[in-house]
Formats: structure tokens, sequence, C-alpha cells
């Protein structure tokens, strides 16, 4: 049966699906190759930047092409974080028009109109480097960049499975470093197990993608076809690609980050709340994620997508610990050039005023709450003012003035007014839209905070992140039908071949 089933028959069900999903398959023999030692579909490329770049002069595409085909020296992640950077905002280039220099941008990738893009999967695609000729099994290219790796292992064959599959990603990038230069994902696949990281990850940070709409409820089974149609639908991987790969950590070791599922589905979600609390009661929800699940790179995310979502907007995160406060600033300070904003941290009440008094726009300012104050003025009066609040349900409560009652020294009852802290923040941004950041549970009954931030955006707990059996489960018997043809019958085969029957 193993015989019978090979890593061939799998590479062409997984290529079925892709060309399902609107790639055009390219079988690389087929090409018209002079060059096996570039990476890059140069022509494809170069037609590209072309035509998305119509009104800037082939010197300035010229001029990219050139960066894009010639790194200065580092190691392959420096490269990476080089080309991450084109991928992500264009190349920046200069060049003559009407006797001045000018610069622009060359956009590598049409964000906005994904059928303006070329899509290839492209199985077989030898390359040679260092003596080196190696050919990885399947290779995503995006307008002649190839920006997602697999490395297919046969489902019917027990002793090769993902780590496998990991391994040998991991010579390839010590054998044929150049194509990994241009890598954003990387894919480890046997179909019982489906799995995406980047150049950094160990094997233990390649994860699955459970979901294709952001339910949770879909998780029994890390099915094969959820894997790749949640993660590589074109809209989607463009949308991956731009808003949720990061570079975070210090300048001697820094790592690349691929949001995981719950992160995409959960952030774009609170995006969108975001939108209609600007316009409306401020409340943009409460965002509950167990401990563990990423939940301050969520929050990068979410201030990234942000930018754009509400033009330019001013946010302020805060904590209600200065330990907290100091993490979550490193974490941002880590991904500054992500976010393409530098955060600043409040060293106390007045620089806190300093920071958001006559600001117009932009600004990620970190503070604990207990740095406002009530004043006679509010700090800002703009609506595209975010205050992302983390661990929410432990000290922003309070939208009223209450009346405390305690006896004095000589038996006299005196009144005093507590005002609550939620109420003081509000007065100092009485237009801002407030989501609070969790990774504890919230209790139903907990009004205090859905008071002040609204209901919940996105619960993922401990049951969502550690569903049974979602390792290593095979398709059910009736999902078969929803499936390639040839998907569908590797699902099949490889049930048979490890004693399990329809």
């Amino acid at each position: 049966m193993s015989a019978y089933f090979t890593e061939s028959a799998y590479e062409a069900a997984v290529i079925e699906l892709f060309t399902n999903m609107g790639y055009t398959h390219v079988y690389a023999p087929d090409l018209n190759r002079t060059d096996y030692s570039s990476p890059l579909m140069e022509s494809v490329l170069l037609d590209s930047l072309v035509r998305l770049n119509e009104r800037l002069p082939i010197e300035a595409i010229h001029e990219a092409m050139a960066k894009l085909k010639n790194f200065d020296s580092g190691s392959l992640v420096q490269k990476n974080r080089i080309f991450t950077g084109y991928l992500q905002n264009g190349v920046e280039v200069k060049y003559f028009a009407q006797g001045e220099e000018r610069s622009a941008l060359v956009r590598l990738v049409d964000y906005q109109r994904p059928d303006n893009n070329v899509f290839y999967v492209v199985n077989q695609y030898t390359y040679i480097e260092n003596g080196n000729t190696r050919r990885p099994d399947v290779i995503l290219f995006l307008n002649g960049l190839p920006l997602v790796v697999m490395e297919l292992k046969s489902p019917a064959k027990e002793d090769a499975g993902v780590e496998n599959a990991y391994h040998q990603l991991r010579n390839y990038m010590q054998d044929i470093p150049s194509l990994f230069i241009y890598n954003a994902i990387c894919v480890i696949s046997d179909l019982s197990t489906n799995r995406a990281g980047t150049i950094t990850s160990g094997l233990d940070r390649f994860m699955e993608w459970k979901t294709k709409d952001g339910s949770y409820e879909n998780t029994a089974y890390a099915q094969f076809d959820t894997f790749y149609e949640g993660m590589f639908q074109r809209e989607r991987l463009l949308d991956i690609l731009k808003n949720f790969i990061l570079f975070s950590g210090d300048a001697q070791k820094p790592v690349k980050i691929l949001a995981g599922y719950h992160q995409y589905f959960a952030v774009r979600k609170a995006a969108e709340k975001a939108l209609t609390a600007t316009a409306t009661d401020g409340r943009g929800g409460v965002f509950w994620h167990t401990q563990g699940s990423g939940k301050s790179l969520s929050m990068v995310f979410y201030a990234h997508l942000l930018q754009e979502a509400l033009d330019s907007p001013t946010i302020v995160v805060m904590t209600d610990r200065i330990d907290l406060d100091d993490q979550l600033y490193t974490q941002f300070a880590w991904c500054a050039e992500f976010l393409r904003q530098t955060p600043v941290q409040a060293e106390s009440k007045e620089h806190l005023k300093s920071l958001l008094e006559g600001r117009k726009a932009n600004g990620i300012i970190f503070t604990t709450m207990f740095k406002f104050e009530r004043g006679e003025a509010a700090l800002s009066t703009r609506r595209n003012i975010v205050v992302m609040a983390d661990e929410a349900h432990r000290g922003q409560y309070g939208l009223k003035e209450k009346v405390m009652y305690s006896e004095n020294a000589d038996g006299e009852r005196e009144a005093r007014v507590v005002v609550g802290s939620a109420l003081i923040i509000r007065e100092a941004l009485p237009n801002a839209t407030f989501i609070g950041f969790t990774g504890t549970p919230v209790s139903i009954k907990d009004r205090n905070t859905r008071e002040v931030f609204g209901d919940y955006i996105d619960v993922y707990d401990s049951k969502s992140a550690h569903r049974k059996g979602h390792d290593r489960c095979l398709l059910p018997a009736h999902r078969y039908e929803n499936l390639p043809e040839a998907a569908g019958a590797a699902a099949r085969m490889v049930r048979k071949s490890r004693g399990r029957y329809d």
C-alpha cells in the first residue's frame, strides 16, 4: 500500500487543491530555464513590476530588480528581513525625471486587487547554489517571487512525517540559502499533519491552521483542506503577507513570526469592531485569548491594522502594573519596523499629558492607568484614538462617581466622592475607543468590564487551544466528498494503510 501511494501522488493532490483555488500550475522541468542559479522567475517578476507600477519609468523598475537580486552581505535572516520590508511596503528607488532626481516605492504586490497578481504553484523547481543541486517539492510563486516553500512527505510511510520534512527544509536553508531570502512561509505536510512556520521557527513553532472562517468549532480534526484553504486562498495569503508576518526580538537574534489562525481571525474581527466603535459608543470589545496564545503579539498585529483602517490613529496601550507596561513596551519596540513607528513610554503624568495634548495623528504611547488624573480639560477630543487596555478586567472600572461614607476619629459620619478609574480616563479621552485584552477568564456576570469595553470580540480559551485529538487526526469518511479527487483518494488510501476503513 505504501509503495502505491508515493510522495509524487501526494504532491499531485496538493497541486490539485491549489489549482482549484485559482493558482496556475507550472511543472518546472517544462520551463525554458537557462539559469538554474536564480531563485526568481525573472521574466514574470519584471512583467509584474511594470504592470503594478505603470506610472514609474523603466529605470525605476530596473533599480528595484537590481535590489531584489543583490543583497549586501549578512546572514540569511538579515537578508530575509530586508526582503520582508520590500514585500510589505515596496522597494525604495531613485530615478531621474526631467533632470531631477526623484524617489518612489516600487510595489511588489497588489494587495488590494488579488487578480492583478500572478499566482503559480510550481513543483520540482531545480535550484543550484554552491555546487548543491536541490529540488523542493512545491513552491508558491507570487509575481515571480518564491514566497512559500513546501516539503511534502508520503502519508503512507509512518517514518516519513513532518519531522523529516522540517529537517529537510533546514538542510535546504544550508545548501541553497538564496532561495530562502525570498521566503515568507515554510510548510511541512504529510496529509494528516500540516503545519506552517518561518525560516526561524523551530519544529515546535510550526503551527496548524484549523479553520477557514474563524470558527473554532471545526478544529476536532487537523483537516487537509482546512489547512491549505484556510491559509492559501489568494485573498487570505495576501492579507497574511501584508499584515500578519513580522520580525521581533533584539537585533542580535531576530525572530520571524507568522500569526496563528486564532490571532489572524480575532485581530481581523477586532479591527472591524474598532471601525464601528469609533463612530458610535467607543466600546471596542473584549479580546479574551488564553495565556500562552501570543496575546501581546496579537496586540501588535491589531495596532498595525488600525493604522490603515482608522487613518493614522493614536494608540494608547494601558496597563495597571509597571512591570507589565515594561514588558509590552519592549515587545512593541522590537516590532517598530513592522509598525513603522517607534513607541514611546510615558514616564510621568506630565509626560503623558505632553504626548497626548495637541497631537493630531499617529503615535503609540504606553502608560499605566494611574498616570491619568482629573483635569479641567480633556487631553484630546479626537475620535481616532484607541486605548488598548491589557488585563482589562482587573482595574479599568467605574464610569460613575460614587459617594462613600465612613466614620472619623470622633465618631462622626463623613462622605467622600470616589471616582472610578474608567471615568477618569474617559474624561481625559472622551471620544476614544476602548478595547480590553485579557488572558484570564472574565466572568459572564462581570458587567463592569462589558460596560467599559463592550461585548466579547473573540474567545480563545484553553478548550479551543488544546482541543483533544487535533494533532494527528485523519479526515472522517464524510469529509472526502468535499476534497479534490486526488486529495480524497489520498485520504482514503492513508486510512486504509493505517488500518482504518470506511
